[in-house]
């Protein structure tokens, strides 16, 4: 099993060599993290002055991490990834708004790629950001049980309604609902809404997943008390399990307000985070579904591997395993052929509006120890073994 994401024919059978190219071409400039810095300033500024940039941003790096600027241009990649049996998880990634009709257009969007998913089964989960339906500051206030104004309140109520919006209807239309992990000051209120919502949908199964990023030390206790309220009350747990993605800014604003940094002191202290809460999960699968996103081949065989030892199937329901679209094609494709539950994460918006996630993909991919590396090394052996034939 060792070898099994090493299989680069099955993992880039979809890539033209075009294509091929273009990701060895990508993810050399990503190796490269001056380039990044300076490649993300000249793009936004580009885009801000309107610079006629938007093609060559779409041919290029857009193209390789995103399905489309809208839910319809994501359909042809769905359907081509779902031929090899990799499912699609639609995510509109337009981040930074901060205006009711913006969180209303989310809220709108969102039921859209529910409706999506409902009607497809290559499309098994929406997703959206907690703050896609309200406002940083004000999930950081309600975390901490600062007083709200009348209108803050007001505002806060609408956030809630609209989580409860869309929960309802993933419920109603047995849709499975992702909900991302953002920044720990914001999170504590993001969380509450989340219990909120699995306490009242989640009663017969599991519809609605909160996201835990394992680079925090204390995520692994919360899902144990979770885990112990979920049996007192009556509900089901879905969570959606990942390293995290915000790690410098967390470390920075600790440090600048002088509070115990809470992302665990090494990249080993976070890997035993990450497998343990998902050895916990399994352990208690008949209350719990996992959806395990990661790019950490040794993370994804411990997973393979606790299934095959309780002899659990590939295809159980309440197992996934998850990869950004663009990226470990070699773990989704090799996954997807063995049987097992695979789904991309699958970006969309206008190139303008979806900047800011794709500037934060390339810095994540230069601080990842080893990720880029490892693509270009895949790469690199696609290409030598297609010249080879």
């Amino acid at each position: 099993m060792e070898k099994l994401f090493n299989n680069t024919q099955v993992a880039f059978s979809l890539k033209s060599d075009t294509e091929l190219d273009r990701a060895y071409f990508l993810f050399k400039m990503i190796a490269n993290q001056p380039l990044v810095r300076i490649g993300a300033a000249v793009t936004n500024f580009a885009l801000n002055v309107n610079l006629p940039v938007e093609g060559l941003i779409r041919a290029t790096v857009f193209d390789h991490f995103c399905g489309g600027i809208n839910e319809n241009d994501c359909l042809s990649v769905v359907d081509k990834m779902y031929t090899k049996g990799v499912s699609s998880v639609l995510d509109y990634s337009v981040e930074g708004k901060e205006e009711e009709d913006q969180f209303d257009a989310a809220l709108r969007m969102t039921l859209k790629t529910i409706d999506f998913a409902k009607e497809r089964e290559a499309i098994p989960f929406a997703v959206f950001k907690p703050t896609g339906l309200g406002r940083f500051e004000l999930y950081q206030k309600v975390g901490e049980k600062q007083t709200l104004t009348l209108k803050e309140q007001a505002e806060w109520d609408r956030v809630v309604a609209r989580f409860d919006i869309v929960c309802s209807e993933g419920h109603k239309k047995d849709v499975g609902l992702l909900i991302d992990a953002e920044e720990s000051w914001m999170q504590d209120a993001a969380d509450e809404v989340v219990t909120e919502m699995m306490r009242k949908y989640n009663k017969n199964k599991t519809i609605v997943f909160n996201t835990l990023q394992m680079y925090r030390w204390d995520r692994l206790d919360y899902l144990r008390k979770l885990h112990d309220q979920a049996k007192k009350e009556g509900f089901f747990i879905g969570i959606k399990i990942v390293r995290g993605a915000y790690m410098e800014k967390e470390n920075v604003r600790a440090e600048e307000k002088g509070y115990p940094s809470p992302i665990c002191s090494t990249k080993e202290a976070t890997d035993v985070n990450y497998d343990a809460a998902v050895s916990y999960m399994v352990d208690h699968l008949e209350s719990m579904s996992v959806f395990a996103g990661t790019h950490n081949e040794q993370s994804t065989y411990f997973l393979m591997d606790l299934m095959k030892e309780r002899g659990i199937e590939t295809n159980d329901s309440r197992i996934w395993f998850g990869q950004l679209y663009g990226m470990s094609d070699n773990i989704s494709y090799n996954l997807a052929e063995q049987g097992y539950n695979v789904a991309k994460y699958l970006p969309f918006g206008p190139v303008k509006d979806v900047m800011p996630y794709l500037i934060r993909r390339a810095e994540e991919n230069t601080s990842v120890a080893g990720q880029t590396s490892r693509e270009l090394s895949l790469i690199k052996a696609e290409r030598k073994r297609r010249k080879g034939k």
